[in-house]
């Protein structure tokens, strides 16, 4: 894979234009290895289709390990095992994990790699929750959590959620969503 390199060069007072070649895979491997690792998982992906070359360093675990979440190997269960960090990353994009006693659930978005989380309702504040009432705390076999809260009647609606910041994605906007 050559790429063209222009550059201007004053030597010597003297204005000369240098055009030349740059061969990419006459690179060590490892070193265009660390260059993919410092992009996104989506260039990565998009790399892996220019050459060979590029296709061979972004299949390398420390491509997909520098991903990852800096913690990550506290989150995953010991039952589970993959063959690569690529396969690793793809599984917490696309199955989520139950962490803090089945309390949250975390994953990975695909394209940037940042961390996404969803909050059980036994983790929320929800106001009136422990009121027959008004709430009624029920499992549905296709819900996420062991248990939800389904609403039965209210007249005040205020619920609460905290996370600590220290679990988010630095310099990363998030947003807070009620799924029902």
């Amino acid at each position: 894979m050559k790429t063209e390199v222009s550059e201007m060069e004053e030597r010597k007072g003297k204005g000369e234009v240098m055009s030349g070649t740059l061969d990419l895979s006459a690179l060590p491997l490892d070193c265009i290895t660390l260059i993919i690792s410092f992009t996104s998982p989506r260039d990565a992906c998009r790399l892996s289709l220019v050459s060979t070359a590029l296709n061979s360093a972004t299949e390398s675990d420390a491509v997909w390990e520098s991903f990852l979440p800096s913690q990550f190997q506290a989150l995953i269960p010991s039952s589970l095992s993959f063959s690569s960090k690529k396969q690793l990353y793809l599984s917490l994009c696309e199955n989520p994990l139950l962490i803090e006693a089945g309390r949250k659930s975390f994953w990975l978005d695909r394209v940037s790699g940042k961390k996404c989380y969803m909050l059980s309702p036994r983790d929320l504040s929800i106001i009136w929750s422990d009121t027959p009432d008004y709430w009624r705390w029920v499992s549905i076999p296709e819900a996420r959590f062991d248990e939800v809260a389904e609403l039965l009647s209210v007249c005040w609606f205020e619920i609460r959620g905290k996370i600590s910041i220290s679990m988010l994605s630095p310099m990363t906007h998030y947003k807070a969503y009620l799924v029902f």
